[in-house]
């Protein structure tokens, strides 16, 4: 009887350690498992927020005004998105293709109209931003600074050689005269602290119209 019960007590103590070996794993796994399923959700919010945006973009909403953007800043008041501030940023740009006017001579010429196809250029011709201006910016930055009027439009986009967007065509190649209507959305992550688990610092999407 002595020898059962000392065999019983050793193996009593081998099954903490066995559990204690299996659950620790199993703990950090779960933790995983919430910090991807939360940073996948945001990102399905994200892109339906961008998308939306960019829809009303292209049919020509004027998001210039504040009033307009109310409608984007309502679908995206979960995730904190307002007008100025909050956590979230909406960026939408028209980038179009025109012929270089370095190469093809003035607007409005001859020799501008019947340029050949290897010589457009995409440029910017309005960029709309409201939200929190001090997260990542756009992803298709101008050439150089360029100025807007009221509309949030270009000054000079035809002619203003700081009006061109030179990585554009990587992402998407606009034939002659296209135009694309683009949408791009920037969201904080909440601050979660799970130890070494921790979720993306923010989710970005992009739209193209």
């Amino acid at each position: 009887m002595r020898r059962v019960d000392q065999r019983k007590k050793k193996e009593q103590g081998t099954s903490i350690l066995e559990f204690g070996l299996v659950a620790i794993p199993t703990v950090f796994m779960m933790l995983g498992v919430v910090v991807v399923g939360v940073d996948l959700g945001r990102s399905v919010q994200v892109a339906q927020i961008c998308r939306d945006a960019d829809s009303m973009f292209v049919r020509g909403v004027p998001l210039y005004s504040t009033a307009a953007q109310g409608t984007i800043v309502r679908l995206g008041q979960n995730l904190n998105l307002q007008s100025t501030g909050g956590d979230g940023l909406v960026i939408l740009s028209k980038i179009q293709s025109v012929p270089n006017p370095a190469v093809c001579g003035a607007p409005g010429t001859n020799s501008y109209i019947n340029c050949a196809a290897g010589n457009y250029i995409n440029v910017l011709v309005q960029r709309i931003i409201f939200g929190d201006t001090t997260l990542p910016g756009t992803h298709f930055p101008t050439a150089g600074s360029v100025t807007y009027d009221s509309q949030d439009q270009v000054n000079n986009s035809l002619t203003d050689p700081n009006a061109i967007v030179p990585n554009f065509s990587s992402t998407l190649a606009l034939k002659q005269k296209e135009i694309s209507y683009v949408s791009e959305t920037y969201f904080r992550s909440p601050t979660v602290n799970l130890g070494a688990f921790q979720g993306a610092s923010g989710t970005y999407a992009q739209a193209f119209f």
